[in-house]
């Protein structure tokens, strides 16, 4: 077992939850979901969409007192509760304190960058600014979501990411990878829900589908892998049967 790492388990109360038949308990991920353990400091979870992906790091980063809409634990904002019960059925052991804890998705990171700028500009803490490597509003989706990483982020840190790949490039997806390795190596723990080839081929990385409760699988083993080889190998062949064999029938 990593001697780095802070989640070490995450279950569900299943004896108090009424009934499984509705949401989010309905959702197939959740309905079969009993624990998960922990032993790699960066964990995925991939899936399709609508599998439960978003919903369950979020029910995750709830739990551990994180907001809903991103940020650490001494944020306290809300700008659209449609947050789901299954974080208070959530079981979370640790074996070591984080040094910080931060969600970060890229669904509500406009909320987010929005609460930074109403703290600097009505609150007065112009100290803000400086943490996140400036006004997050005054640069791209994917140059803030760099400089959040680079500045906020520090060592021993537990680290919530949903989608980030959302709002990155190809190339700063990489950059993106480096900074995680970086973090890893100063002792940080990364759980990550994602549809990026370039994010889950990290090599220190541990890939749980959802699509299969929860199964471990290799990298060149998962869906993401497998249709953007298909398809980057053979493009023009891949859309004739998309686009065309339908008109030919």
């Amino acid at each position: 077992m990593d001697s780095n790492l802070i989640v070490k388990k995450i279950s569900l109360d299943r004896d108090k939850i009424e009934s499984f038949d509705k949401y989010p308990f309905n959702i197939e991920v959740v309905k079969n979901f009993q624990e998960l353990n922990f032993d790699s400091q960066v964990t995925f979870f991939v899936g399709e969409n609508g599998i439960g992906k978003s919903t369950f790091i979020e029910a995750i980063a709830v739990a551990l007192g994180l907001p809903a809409e991103g940020g650490t634990e001494n944020f306290r904002y809300e700008t659209n509760n449609t947050t789901s019960e299954l974080s208070e059925y959530l079981r979370i052991a640790s074996y070591n304190k984080a040094k910080m804890k931060f969600f970060l998705r890229a669904e509500s990171f406009y909320n987010f960058s929005s609460e930074v700028e109403r703290l600097v500009k009505e609150d007065h803490f112009y100290t803000l600014y400086g943490s996140y490597g400036g006004n997050l509003h005054e640069c791209s989706h994917g140059e803030s979501f760099i400089k959040l990483v680079q500045n906020r982020f520090t060592d021993h840190g537990l680290y919530i990411l949903d989608e980030p790949e959302a709002a990155l490039s190809p190339q700063r997806q990489l950059s993106l990878l480096c900074l995680i390795d970086q973090l890893v190596k100063e002792g940080s723990q990364f759980i990550i829900a994602t549809h990026s080839p370039i994010l889950i081929s990290y090599r220190d990385g541990k890939i749980l589908d959802l699509n299969n409760n929860f199964k471990e699988v290799k990298y060149e083993d998962t869906d993401i892998y497998s249709l953007y080889r298909m398809y980057l190998d053979d493009a023009e062949g891949m859309q004739h049967r998309l686009f065309d064999e339908k008109k030919e029938d």
